[in-house]
């Protein structure tokens, strides 16, 4: 390559590649380097200056001035040295400009090599750099091939992969398609950056609103959780740090075209947009919406909650296939059991009678018992002496006998159901020829001889 040529190419590489100038300088430097100890050995001095603003390029090689030469290519005699430079003395390091054509062929294709190896490093580290920082961002890209099912996305100066995973079911490219996708993560690899893209992630859908409601944007509306299944339905949560705003009507927009927009990107998935509340049951119960709740009851401990519907809302709040309530449980963060009024009504009833059925326990103490919230036999098992201590006329003894009976009426509940489901799956003898021919075996495990019928032919 020219002289000439060097600064020209630099500059064209740096731009459209994205690689700082000062890494291609100095590739091009060591490269040079290398090829002049290809030519003159490996423990030769060689030293490479790169001139910017000229783009001529020096390679110098350096020796010692001795007085008696024992190697001519580490060591010059003083008389030799004082020819480059009068001033010399013994111990000095005397550089003599080199011909970088006299380098040869080899020397030459070894230089191009590590050139075109740091220009791929350099040209890696600045495509992970430029994406690094733009993790959790919506890209647009431009559909290029596809391998296996995923696709492989042109971003410019780089590529994006999305995976089988992570799109849309239902949802088809062709090559050549414009495609929107979220930056998932950036991995740096030695082949070279991997972009990886979602269209699946709940994190999309909260990118997709923050790009269509300003307020959103601006920090006035919070999104506080979304909840997604992907192509077929989504939640999602949001509040107002102003109460002049109405958070839900910002992010649906002027007859919906907000969010409309978002449901277009999505190629139709339906979403609910949620008011968030602080109250977790308040909560719970916007997220079930469109369904009516009725009551619900809250166990902290296991982050567990019952929520009550009227008999026409059941359906209404499971959704086809539990898709309402499953979207529920994950925005909310709660695991939720829906149950009708008719079927909590019978619980309860049954868990009432359960109480009566222990002994010494008439209707006024299991009266008692469930308003302090043991509403059944086996709640009641799993109390304390402490909790029962705080019910009126109930001291230490009666307490730990009530609990003792609890146990012990669960316990035989337990067994009686294993009965009747060992019952219900064994088939009637009567029923299954196999197990009456079974009755047959004595006690030894030896079979009776079954007696010939009476109508039977005798051998002739």
């Amino acid at each position: 390559m020219l002289i000439s040529e060097i600064k020209r190419v630099i500059d064209q590489v740096s731009r459209e590649k994205g690689i700082d100038r000062r890494i291609l300088i100095a590739a091009l430097e060591e490269a040079l380097k290398l090829a002049a100890k290809k030519k003159l050995g490996p423990k030769a001095d060689i030293e490479v200056h790169y001139d910017e603003k000229t783009g001529e390029i020096e390679v110098f090689q350096f020796k010692e001035v001795v007085e008696t030469v024992a190697d001519p290519d580490l060591e010059i005699d003083l008389e030799t040295g004082r020819q480059l430079d009068p001033g010399c003395e013994i111990g000095d390091s005397i550089g003599t400009k080199m011909d970088t054509t006299t380098f040869g062929r080899i020397a030459a294709q070894s230089a191009k090599q590590v050139i075109i190896q740091k220009m791929k490093d350099a040209e890696r580290d600045a495509v992970f750099s430029g994406f690094i920082d733009r993790k959790g961002e919506i890209i647009n890209g431009i559909v290029q091939r596809f391998d296996r099912g995923d696709i492989i996305v042109n971003l410019g100066h780089t590529e994006g992969i999305l995976m089988v995973k992570d799109q849309i079911p239902r949802e088809t490219y062709r090559r050549g398609d414009r495609i929107r996708a979220y930056i998932k993560d950036v991995l740096y690899e030695s082949r070279g950056p991997q972009i990886i893209l979602t269209r699946t992630d709940d994190q999309f859908l909260i990118a997709l609103f923050k790009t269509e409601v300003p307020e959103i944007n601006e920090g006035i509306v919070k999104i506080m959780g979304a909840a997604r299944e992907p192509g077929a339905r989504a939640k999602i949560a949001v509040a107002s740090a102003d109460s002049d705003i109405d958070p839900v009507g910002a992010c649906v927009g002027m007859k919906g075209s907000r969010v409309q927009n978002v449901v277009q990107e999505l190629r139709g998935e339906k979403i609910d947009i949620i008011p968030w509340h602080v109250d977790a049951a308040k909560f719970v119960c916007n997220a079930l919406a469109p369904a009516e709740i009725s009551r619900v009851i809250i166990d902290e401990e296991n982050r567990l909650m019952e929520v009550i519907v009227p008999d026409e809302f059941l359906s209404v709040a499971i959704g086809r296939r539990g898709q309402n309530v499953r979207l529920a449980s994950k925005l909310t963060g709660w695991h939720l059991d829906v149950i009708s009024e008719t079927r909590y009504s019978q619980a309860m009833k049954e868990g009432y009678n359960s109480l009566l059925e222990l002994p010494d326990v008439g209707p006024a103490l299991a009266d008692a018992l469930y308003e302090k919230g043991f509403f059944s036999a086996e709640e009641l098992s799993k109390a304390s002496v402490e909790d029962l201590t705080a019910i009126r006329d109930i001291d230490e003894g009666k307490a730990a006998e009530l609990i003792e009976a609890a146990g012990e009426a669960v316990a035989q509940a337990l067994l009686a159901e294993e009965s009747d489901e060992e019952a219900a799956a064994a088939p009637s003898s009567e029923e299954d020829p196999a197990l009456a021919e079974a009755a047959a075996v004595d006690e030894n495990g030896d079979r009776e001889e079954s007696k010939a019928p009476e109508n039977h032919l005798e051998e002739t």
